[in-house]
């Protein structure tokens, strides 16, 4: 299935390009959530007249996404308390969304879904975790989490 990409998607492409993808993909994934379209005549004509546009949306989320960045780049560290054992082993473990709650905290909105976490955290210890705010736009924090009194 070939469709016509309407903003930047990861490990596919950027706006405008027309790219070949699994159905199931283009189907059930990037045409519901509006980042692309397939690619016919028709849709090829239209999304010519609205090119301008849909760069100059681009353009604006990419400038939030790094005002963002440079309000979260001024925070040092994010400290997260946990209830943990003696040996340093959490009861339970931190997940991305305690951690978008404890940067929400600070006065900076993250939400879940961008914080980058290969896996839960499970013992107390300093941690360097990336918030993806946008494609292009990656910001690392400093995570410490240690042991509730």
């Amino acid at each position: 299935m070939e469709v016509i990409l309407l903003e930047k998607v990861a490990n596919l492409g950027n706006l405008g390009d027309k790219v070949k993808v699994r159905a199931g993909y283009g189907r059930n994934y990037l045409v519901p959530q509006k980042k692309a379209v397939p690619a016919s005549a028709d849709n090829i004509a239209k999304f010519e007249v609205r090119r301008a546009e849909l760069e100059k949306a681009a353009a604006e989320s990419l400038a939030v996404a790094t005002a963002r960045s440079e309000s979260l780049a001024k925070l040092t560290s994010i400290t997260i308390s946990a209830n943990a054992g003696d040996e340093g082993k959490l009861f339970g473990s931190v997940g991305t969304g305690d951690i978008a709650d404890a940067i929400t905290k600070t006065g900076v909105a993250v939400q879940k879904r961008e914080v980058l976490l290969p896996q839960a955290i499970h013992s107390v210890g300093e941690y360097s975790i990336e918030i993806r705010l946008h494609t292009d736009v990656v910001t690392p924090i400093k995570l410490i989490v240690q042991a509730a009194p």
